[in-house]
C-alpha cells in the first residue's frame, strides 16, 4: 500500500465560459510540472468560470474536456480531479470529475446548488456522496458550497483526505479559511481547497487562497492570495493513522443518517 500522494494543486483563473481556452491554460501549466505527481486538482468548473448559462458550455461524458482529461492522465500516468458542466439526459450538473490514469472516471454531481447565484434554478443537484480509491488513499471529493454543511462532508467512510473545488469569491473568503480549517479538525483529514482566481464576468473577484491542512487543522501550505500558480504537496497515509490512533476523537462521533 502506498503511504504518500503527490499532489499538484493549479490555481488559476478562468476564461470565461471558453472551454478551449481553458484546456489550454491548464494544458500549459501541467506541462510546466517538472515532477511526478499522483493527483492534479483542478478549480470548480474549470472550464467556464462559474456560469449560470450552461447551455453555452455543457458537455457530455463523453466529450472534449473528458476526453482530454482522460487523454492527459495516461500520458502523465496521474489522476486529475475537477468539476466542469455536464448535459444528461436533459439535465445540466456541476459534475466532479475524478479521472483515473487507467480511464476509470469517478463522478460526483454536486449537492448544494448556490442558491444566492441562482444555481439551484439551473443545474439538478446530486443526491450520492461520493468517496474514491486511489493509491490506498480514500478520497472525498466535493465543490464549492458543500463546504457550508459539514453533516453532507461528516466522516462517515474512514476518508482520509476531502477535497473541495471552488469559485469562491473575495467577499465571502473568511468562511472559505475558516471552513477548511474546520472540516479538517473535525473529520480528522486532510483537507484541501482549491479556488480560482481573477475576475469573472459578473464582476465578481476570486482571490484564490487554495491551500491544504493537515488532520490537526495546520497550515501546510498555501498559494499567494490572487496569483495563478501551482501547489506541490506530498500527504502520508501515517499522519492520519497516527493521528487518529493517539487521539481517537472519531470514536466519541455521533451516528445520524441523512435525508
Amino acid at each position: 500500500m502506498n503511504t504518500l500522494l503527490h499532489i499538484a494543486i493549479i490555481q488559476s483563473n478562468l476564461i470565461w465560459e471558453n472551454p478551449a481556452q481553458n484546456r489550454l491554460n491548464f494544458m500549459q501549466k501541467i506541462e510546466e510540472l517538472d515532477t511526478n505527481v499522483d493527483l492534479i486538482i483542478l478549480p470548480e468548473m474549470f472550464t467556464s468560470g462559474f456560469t449560470m448559462s450552461p447551455e453555452v458550455v455543457a458537455e457530455t461524458m463523453d466529450g472534449i474536456t473528458i476526453q482530454w482529461m482522460l487523454s492527459l492522465a495516461s500520458r502523465k500516468a496521474t489522476a486529475i480531479v475537477g468539476s466542469l458542466v455536464i448535459k444528461e439526459n436533459d439535465n445540466y450538473y456541476n459534475r466532479l470529475v475524478f479521472v483515473h490514469p487507467n480511464g476509470v472516471i469517478d463522478s460526483y454531481n454536486k449537492r448544494h446548488t448556490f442558491t444566492l447565484a441562482g444555481e439551484d434554478k439551473v443545474y439538478t443537484k446530486g443526491e450520492a456522496q461520493l468517496i474514491v480509491n486511489y493509491k490506498g488513499f480514500k478520497i472525498k471529493p466535493l465543490v464549492c458550497y458543500d463546504l457550508r454543511f459539514p453533516v453532507w462532508s461528516r466522516l462517515a467512510d474512514n476518508y482520509d483526505i476531502l477535497i473541495y473545488v471552488a469559485n469562491w469569491p473575495t467577499k465571502r473568503i473568511l468562511a472559505w479559511d475558516t471552513l477548511l480549517q474546520a472540516r479538517a479538525i473535525e473529520n480528522m483529514s486532510y483537507c484541501i481547497g482549491v479556488n480560482r482566481v481573477g475576475l469573472d464576468a459578473n464582476n465578481y473577484h476570486y482571490p484564490g487562497h487554495s491551500t491544504v491542512y493537515s488532520a490537526l487543522g495546520e497550515k501546510l501550505t498555501d498559494i499567494k492570495p490572487d496569483l495563478e500558480g501551482v501547489l506541490l504537496v506530498t500527504l502520508s497515509k501515517s499522519h492520519i493513522e497516527t493521528t487518529r490512533n493517539k487521539l481517537r476523537f472519531l470514536d466519541d462521533k455521533d451516528l445520524f443518517s441523512l435525508e
